[in-house]
């Protein structure tokens, strides 16, 4: 505790930008409660951990930090340790087992009650547990924005798909979507708060509005959004092939503000596997989105996540997705290594595969998409590039970085005349494979 009185909380958050979106609402909530932020764990008095559980590896790791947490519960017992997000949804009362030390448990819909709960355990001492999967938190909850030129814009909560591998269903709930209006009023709120850059959030961004009355969908909304004055760039996170369309395409493709950065995840480029997957498309529709999208929107950055390994995959069903990558040439993909999660389908599948394979094919399928991520990178130099600047490099002060509208990561030597938060243009000396070396315009 400070001795002058003050009072403090840390959070640390794991996982996907809706988490950090989430964290950002706890600590819009602590702030009410007159807690300040701090980056000393030690002097917190509030701790707040907000998990993942996409893979067993992140609990593990989440597991691991609240173990650390018991000496500072020990020395002091006044201290509040939340465990928020898909980790304490899926695990509930078996955390406070696992961590007698852990005093508030709160499941992803909801993020609403944690003044109330921090509240009452101050009052009763013991531990509280709120994990009901009811209707999402889209309350005008008041939000601490981490930072100061980019905003987090949640649209919807959970996800319907059911992908075979995946457990977020289980733990977002089904899918929601936020009325219109309050997406806009918060866009207006940020662009009014000197905020140059919004992410539209949500599991699946292209089902949004489904569940809402009207003709009110992902596209119109992207054209609602690009109206609104005072915002630079929009980005959405994360789009599903399924429920893609030529009419989302086209409002990205119309829409000033909207980027030119789309992130679409195959997974795999064999029709079976997807099958298995439960994806509900075919690497044939995929490749119409991806045709269209290219045609509409000529200077597109595509990215893309592929998962190797999932059970069943043959070596040729393997080859079939090492060729597509040939076929579809991405600037960028995300690629992981099957892991069983247990609670879904695809733990259970036979044909499981072992873990020097799934090393082996995922080598090769970085092999080969790190030539094209190169090729698209060195295409870009000597050419001009706006970025919004985001500060030093983490490993050198004097090295400062920021992006493109394609999300393409620019380096250049700071020369003392830009400021965090300024859009600026660069010039592309030299494109990497995973960076951009540059130097600012005169």
């Amino acid at each position: 505790m400070d001795i002058t009185g003050n009072r403090f909380y840390f959070i640390l958050s794991y996982g996907c930008q809706m988490n950090q979106s989430d964290s950002e609402h706890y600590a819009g909530q602590l702030e009410e409660l007159g807690y300040g932020p701090t980056e000393d764990m030690e002097q917190a008095d509030v701790i707040l951990i907000n998990t993942c559980c996409v893979r067993e590896t992140a609990e593990d790791k989440t597991l691991g930090k609240i173990g650390e947490l018991k000496h500072l519960k020990a020395n002091n017992p006044d201290l509040i340790i939340a465990v928020t997000g898909c980790m304490a949804q899926e695990w509930q009362d078996r955390l406070f087992e696992r961590a007698p030390h852990i005093d508030l448990v709160i499941g992803t819909h909801n993020i609403h009650k944690l003044i109330d709960m921090i509240t009452e355990r101050q009052a009763q001492g013991r531990h509280l547990l709120s994990a009901d999967m009811g209707a999402p938190a889209f309350h005008d909850l008041p939000t601490k924005r981490f930072h100061k030129f980019f905003a987090w814009i949640p649209i919807m909560n959970g996800c319907n798909n059911f992908c075979t591998y995946c457990i977020v269903p289980y733990v977002r709930g089904r899918e929601v979507s936020r009325p219109m209006d309050a997406v806009l009023e918060e866009v207006k709120q940020a662009a009014a708060g000197g905020y140059k850059e919004i992410t539209l959030l949500g599991q699946n961004v292209n089902s949004y509005g489904k569940d809402l009355d009207g003709k009110i969908d992902f596209a119109e909304l992207l054209r609602q959004v690009d109206k609104i004055d005072g915002i630079e760039r929009v980005r959405y996170m994360t789009s599903h092939p399924k429920d893609m369309n030529f009419d989302a395409i086209d409002a990205i493709a119309e829409c000033k503000k909207v980027v030119n950065h789309m992130h679409l995840p195959i997974q795999c480029g064999n029709d079976e596997l997807l099958r298995r997957m439960n994806r509900g498309y075919t690497v044939e529709h995929y490749m119409e989105l991806v045709d269209y999208a290219r045609k509409r929107i000529p200077d597109l950055v595509l990215t893309t996540d592929i998962i190797v390994g999932f059970p069943g995959e043959t070596e040729g069903m393997y080859l079939d997705t090492l060729e597509f990558l040939k076929r579809c040439q991405y600037d960028m993909a995300y690629t992981f290594m099957f892991s069983p999660r247990t609670g879904t389908p695809a733990a259970r599948m036979d044909g499981q595969i072992d873990q020097a394979e799934k090393s082996r094919r995922l080598q090769g399928l970085m092999d080969v998409q790190n030539v094209y991520s190169l090729e698209k990178n060195k295409a870009m130099e000597n050419k001009v590039y706006d970025v919004i600047v985001e500060g030093p490099t983490k490993n050198d002060a004097h090295n400062w970085f920021g992006r493109t509208t394609g999300n393409k990561m620019i380096i250049w030597e700071n020369d003392g005349t830009t400021a965090i938060g300024d859009t600026v243009p660069v010039v592309v000396d030299k494109g990497q494979t995973w960076v951009l070396k540059g130097h600012l315009q005169k």
